[in-house]
């Protein structure tokens, strides 16, 4: 990639603090929508689908699929 701490500044909008303490691992707070524009300005947006973990199914679906047991 290369981009250097403040060209990703520029390009996100984001300080070069953030970035740095970001990169360091001791950026506290860090929002989602600042990871999505570092993610963004990197061209690495489509790399966040790794990142995330299988959804479980939901509450509702659980249930619902319980009723359906229960019925039969």
């Amino acid at each position: 990639m290369g981009y250097t701490q403040k060209v990703l500044a520029e390009k996100t909008g984001i300080s070069v603090f953030t970035i740095s303490s970001f990169e360091k691992g001791t950026g506290v707070g860090l929002s989602l929508t600042i990871f999505i524009s570092m993610m963004r300005a990197i061209e690495q947006l489509e790399q966040m689908e790794a990142l995330l973990p299988d959804l479980p199914e939901s509450p509702k679906a659980l249930f619902e699929r319980a009723q359906k047991r229960h019925k039969q």
